[in-house]
């Protein structure tokens, strides 16, 4: 750290800051120039006597305004290096305008989520996984949480409150609704939640691993009504290419799987983002998850204009008037002693 820096940290510490605070480290020079002069007037003012008696004798100086001079002197100088350096006052008044993203993220929780592609875990638990950690990545934008399966059920309103969004995210199972899914239904959910919403960016997160076969609103439909609002979806499928295994029942040791292929509404996922200024993603393990949230992340960055206003108080007056004043009473003793003319 440079000697300014270190200088205008301490010092605000006290509450005065600095324009120049190098000027300070003149300070340092007055005590060896005092030392000088001590010793500079001492020899000039040596007088040999070749005795005690004539000295005592002659006229007594005086000592008292022989030794104030110096330090008037002294505080004249320290006074003058304190106002160059331009010592000042000032409150700092910060003001950060903040506008957040209103996001609502729809999460499927249809039976065929239990999919074990996802090794070790299956397609719900990963989702859960990926979708808690895009959360923890806000800090200033509301969240919404909706999941859906045959039906659509807003489990969190927008809301900035972080830890009750990730709660809600680790009490999401597949059972909790009617099997199926409704992504229309999950979308006109979502989007009445965000269309009142009071920021300007509203954005929508559609996670699914299927086809549409359950609701009476058609996604497509619903896709159009959230453009209106100005909602852009962001519609992403689960699932690997080819067979998964998927339960299809219950048997006496749990669930019952058989390989069958994924089936996920590709057109009409892409259809729908794109309809709304979004994209389509498709996942197929679990770090491809995450990189997808990581792109929405980047895309849906909200701005944070930060502005800081300092007004400062003059303070150098005052050591000013300090140093002129002892240099003044400094001449008035050299002046009343018959030095200055």
């Amino acid at each position: 750290m440079e000697w300014s820096s270190l200088l205008s940290t301490d010092l605000t510490m006290l509450g005065m800051s600095f324009a120049h605070p190098l000027f300070l480290l003149l300070l340092l020079l007055l005590p060896c120039w005092a030392w000088w002069r001590r010793r500079h007037v001492q020899q000039q003012d040596a007088i040999p006597f070749s005795r005690v008696a004539a000295l005592s004798a002659g006229p007594r100086p005086r000592i008292m305004w022989q030794r104030l001079l110096p330090w008037l002197r002294m505080l004249a100088l320290a006074g003058f290096i304190i106002a160059a350096a331009q010592p000042r006052s000032g409150a700092r008044a910060e003001n950060i305008s903040n506008e957040g993203i209103d996001i609502a993220l729809a999460v499927d929780i249809s039976s065929s989520m239990l999919a074990e592609d996802f090794q070790p875990q299956n397609r719900i638990e990963v989702a859960k996984e990926k979708v808690k950690r895009f959360v923890m990545g806000r800090k200033t934008d509301r969240v919404g949480l909706v999941a859906f399966s045959g039906e659509a059920l807003t489990q969190v309103p927008l809301t900035t409150d972080y830890p009750v969004v990730l709660a809600a995210i680790d009490n999401l199972q597949v059972g909790q609704l009617e099997d199926g899914t409704a992504i229309g239904t999950a979308i006109a959910t979502a989007a009445n939640r965000l269309r009142t919403a009071p920021g300007r960016s509203r954005v929508m997160v559609v996670l699914t691993d299927g086809e549409n076969n359950r609701g009476a609103i058609d996604p497509r439909t619903a896709a159009q009504a959230a453009a209106a609002f100005g909602i852009r979806i962001y519609t992403i499928g689960v699932g690997t290419e080819g067979m998964a295994a998927v339960p299809v029942g219950r048997g006496l040791f749990g669930l019952r799987y058989e390989n069958r292929p994924v089936k996920i509404d590709e057109p009409l996922l892409t259809e729908i983002a794109t309809s709304t200024g979004g994209r389509y993603f498709r996942a197929r393990d679990g770090e491809a998850l995450q990189s997808i949230y990581e792109q929405i992340d980047t895309l849906e960055r909200s701005t944070v204009e930060s502005r800081s206003f300092i007004r400062y108080t003059e303070r150098f007056r005052w050591p000013l008037a300090f140093g002129l004043g002892a240099l003044m009473l400094e001449l008035l003793l050299l002046a009343r002693r018959g030095v200055l003319p």
